[in-house]
């Protein structure tokens, strides 16, 4: 298997998983999303809410633009749905910029310089594969957040993707 197949196959992955974490998140008792837990951005729509300023950040990274952020994070979190509607588009670029990706490109070296000022390099694949498992990494947070409900949580699984998701490959 290729690099680029995979992470065309990841970004797509990535949509599936945050809209079944969204799925459920809007079927909460109100207040439970954005409920005060104790965890490291205090609540569900927060910690989801860096996921996506992490999205932007790394976009701009990508097209060698400026993000104007100096947090990972912003002070308060939008609503859910105007947050899933936000996460959604920058899914769906993510999608497009791995679909456009050419192999050259994907190994294509890209300086930055972090949040916290320090200056990084990474391949163009790098950053998306980092992109991908960024989120997955705080969907995590949110499934613990979701069993303290208590609410059963979706599977977001990989392979769960894979096999509920037939043919995703022969999307453009």
């Amino acid at each position: 298997m290729s690099a680029l197949r995979n992470i065309r196959m990841l970004t797509r992955y990535t949509t599936w998983a945050n809209n079944r974490i969204f799925d459920v998140l809007a079927q909460l008792p109100d207040g439970e999303a954005i409920k005060s837990r104790p965890t490291l951005f205090g609540s569900m729509v927060h910690t989801l809410n860096h996921a996506y300023v992490a999205d932007l950040i790394w976009k701009a990274q990508l097209l060698g633009e400026p993000h104007g952020f100096a947090s990972r994070n912003t002070e308060t979190a939008p609503e859910l749905a105007i947050l899933r509607e936000n996460q959604a588009t920058i899914d769906d670029w993510y999608i497009n910029y791995a679909d456009e990706l050419s192999t050259k490109l994907h190994d294509e070296l890209v300086y930055f310089n972090f949040v916290d000022g320090g200056a990084g390099v990474l391949t163009r694949g790098d950053i998306l594969l980092h992109a991908v498992n960024h989120k997955t990494f705080h969907r995590g947070f949110v499934v613990d957040m979701l069993y303290q409900v208590p609410v059963s949580p979706p599977s977001t699984d990989l392979p769960v993707f894979l096999r509920d998701v037939p043919g995703w490959y022969a999307k453009p």
